[in-house]
């Protein structure tokens, strides 16, 4: 099962979310910043890296929401949810990533590993 961090990256009431580009799996959802784990690292260094990789921006880890252990029709994957916090909140995030309020989220469709967290961050 592939381990994958996920940066949960709030401000001010507000997420920083990006969308599945076009030929990957999952193309077209939307997703917090993340990705597969380094052997050697823990949640919290590989979501921290995986943000910075993908957008760009310097978090700090807060805490870790519940894992959640899902299986696709494409992969099994066990999703390590890690609360973030960016070190520069006026930093622009690299397109694809952008900043949504708590109260849009339901506007968008993310994977299904990802509606428990959302039920969570919802409250």
């Amino acid at each position: 099962m592939k381990q994958i961090a996920i940066a949960v990256v709030e401000h001010q009431d507000r997420f920083l979310i990006g969308q599945r580009p076009a030929g990957v799996a999952l193309a077209g959802l939307w997703e917090f910043p993340g990705g597969k784990m380094h052997a050697t690292e823990t949640p919290e260094q590989a979501a921290v890296r995986e943000c910075l990789e993908e957008t760009g921006l310097v978090v700090a880890a807060k805490f870790r929401y519940p894992d959640r252990a899902h299986v696709y029709a494409h992969d099994a994957v066990q999703l390590h949810f890690v609360a973030c916090e960016p070190s520069d909140p006026s930093a622009v995030p690299l397109a694809p990533f952008r900043w949504i309020a708590r109260q849009e989220l339901s506007n968008f469709e993310f994977p299904a590993g990802n509606r428990e967290l959302l039920a969570i961050l919802a409250q």
